[in-house]
């Protein structure tokens, strides 16, 4: 059961840890002139980064910038639940509240990359998406597997 526990941490904060990198990261999009995320573009010629602006798609791009930061917030929350719940959960009880956090930031999550997915980039012959983008799709599964784990977890003694 200990090894077990240890497993689930390690696999919570090691999501926590790549939602935050794909939430922060600038590497959504990378082309040979230029980087994008969720919030900046930065040119690799003369350093400099630019707020991200698109006239047709604000509300598209606000919304995956708010899923991916609620996203990182259910699943933070979710691991104190967890802590807390390790300790006072009776004996028998299951992890519910942690799973559902977990499930909940699986939801943000996927939000958000199929947004970014469907909305920007669709008819671009240059670039591709970036090391951040890719995390964000694989903390999916990562979310929805932990969330139902928790879900699933006893507490035995």
């Amino acid at each position: 059961m200990l090894l077990l526990l240890v497993a689930i941490f390690l696999l919570h904060l090691s999501t926590i840890i790549f939602l935050i990198i794909s939430t922060a990261n600038s590497a959504w999009w990378s082309t040979a002139v230029y980087s994008m995320d969720i919030w900046k573009q930065c040119f690799h010629g003369n350093g400099t980064c630019a707020t991200v602006v698109y006239k047709d798609l604000d509300d598209c791009l606000q919304a995956v910038q708010a899923s991916m930061v609620l996203a990182v917030i259910f699943s933070c929350c979710g691991f104190f639940v967890f802590i807390c719940q390790l300790f006072t959960l009776k004996k028998g009880h299951r992890f519910i509240f942690t799973g559902v956090f977990q499930l909940l930031s699986c939801l943000c999550v996927v939000i958000a990359a199929a947004i970014y997915t469907i909305s920007f980039h669709s008819k671009d012959q240059i670039g591709s998406y970036g090391s951040s983008y890719i995390l964000a799709w694989l903390c999916f599964p990562l979310t929805l597997i932990s969330g139902v784990i928790y879900a699933i977890l006893r507490k035995r003694e």
